[in-house]
């Protein structure tokens, strides 16, 4: 049987700037039994480059060598696995900005649709808190306006 370590199947990554993605789901993979693996004492530096917000350049974080066994169950996740983390990680919805509806990438039907909405509940808000607050008033004013006649 064939051994590796886990330092080395890093470097068989497509991307190896998602190699702390794939560390993390190795061990998944580990904890879930889709394949045996055990802890070397050594350590090994990723090749990720990470960065600080706010501070300038880069640093690697070092992670717990793992010893495994190549299987063919193995080499089936490794492949889908790399292929996963070499797409491009999904980003959020683009901003409503005029640039991206007129690019297409925003539904402006939608928006206007959910904006018409929340134009009419801010709407029914405000008539509904007008209505309460004119039954205070009036209820209020009534009193004060009889204390003051029968005095």
């Amino acid at each position: 049987m064939a051994y590796r370590k886990l330092s080395e199947q890093i470097h068989e990554l497509g991307n190896p700037q998602r190699s702390d993605a794939f560390v993390k789901m190795f061990r998944e993979a580990v904890r879930e039994g889709k394949f045996d693996a055990t802890y070397l004492p050594e350590r090994f530096t990723m090749p990720k480059a990470f960065s600080r917000r706010g501070a300038e350049g880069t640093y690697q974080r070092d992670a717990k060598e793992m010893l495994f066994e190549v299987t063919p169950a193995f080499e089936k996740w490794f492949e889908q696995t790399n292929a996963e983390l070499a797409t491009s990680r999904r980003t959020g919805t683009p901003k409503p900005t005029a640039e991206n509806i007129e690019a297409g990438l925003v539904d402006f039907k939608a928006l206007a649709e959910e904006t018409r909405k929340k134009m009419q509940a801010s709407y029914e808000k405000g008539q509904a808190l007008g209505k309460s607050r004119a039954r205070g008033t009036k209820s209020s004013g009534t009193r004060s306006s009889a204390k003051a006649k029968s005095k």
